[in-house]
């Protein structure tokens, strides 16, 4: 239970969209709400929850607003308590990020990460605890580990279909991979549902995905014009991962391009 959230960041920080596509309409708006079961391989250790903020305004830019938490169930709070929040802010049109932020508390581990994109310099800056820790040269559009998910949903998904882009933590820029492998039905806690199954590049990634040599990275997207992730499978030396959506709120506000 190191740190239960990795399963979202993970999911993100590998989630590639094809090229940004101005205009386009997001299948998702304000209120939407995905709420989610985490299992190592047979037991319920946390939950997790993803939603889509009222959209608001970043430094006088109009944004939308995305948010993320991750907490362990009670009886594993007694042994590794995990309480972590996300947040990231981007475009209207969900073509770049502007900014990130990361609260971790992780059992004794509390670390807080701000990062924020500098659009006209194509910087970003990565604070650790309100200090400046690094300054990185970035590419023109480039995403943070949880709004790349949310570029992701705007493409139109087929099976073969092979797409990267930039992601970054603010330490490191890499470009994420993934190929559509097909469709299929995927049993979960709200029914089966027709899903593409999207593997996964896992070699960027550190930590025990590193160490595993096996190690893979599953996202099963239903197959609709919503693209929601309904599953998540991670295969690693200590285990297995499993995220499933066990509930959907679509969103109180209209997308809107």
């Amino acid at each position: 239970m190191k740190k239960i959230i990795f399963l979202i960041t993970t999911l993100a920080i590998l989630m590639a969209a094809a090229t940004a596509q101005a205009g386009v309409r997001v299948p998702f708006g304000p209120g939407e709400k995905l709420t989610y079961e985490i299992h190592w391989t047979f037991i319920h250790a946390g939950d997790a929850i993803l939603e889509v903020m009222p959209d608001t305004e970043m430094n006088g830019v109009p944004a939308r607003h995305f948010k993320a938490t991750a907490k362990t169930v009670p009886w594993v709070d007694k042994i590794y308590k995990v309480r972590d929040t996300l947040e990231a802010w981007t475009d209207m049109d969900v073509n770049y990020a502007l900014r990130y932020k990361k609260d971790q508390n992780e059992g004794t581990y509390h670390k807080n990460v701000d990062l924020i994109f500098d659009k006209d310099t194509n910087q970003s800056l990565r604070y650790v605890r309100g200090e400046l820790k690094h300054t990185l040269e970035q590419p023109l559009n480039v995403f943070d580990p949880m709004s790349i998910l949310y570029s992701f949903r705007k493409q139109i998904l087929y099976k073969t279909m092979e797409f990267g882009a930039n992601v970054t933590d603010g330490k490191k820029s890499v470009v994420g991979e993934a190929y559509v492998a097909g469709v299929e039905d995927v049993e979960t806690p709200m029914g089966k549902i027709r899903a593409f199954k999207v593997n996964l590049n896992t070699k960027h990634l550190s930590g025990v995905f590193k160490k595993s040599k096996d190690a893979e990275l599953v996202v099963w997207f239903s197959a609709d014009n919503r693209r929601i992730p309904v599953k998540v499978r991670s295969k690693v030396k200590v285990g297995h991962f499993t995220l499933e959506l066990v509930d959907y709120q679509p969103p109180t506000e209209q997308a809107s391009n």
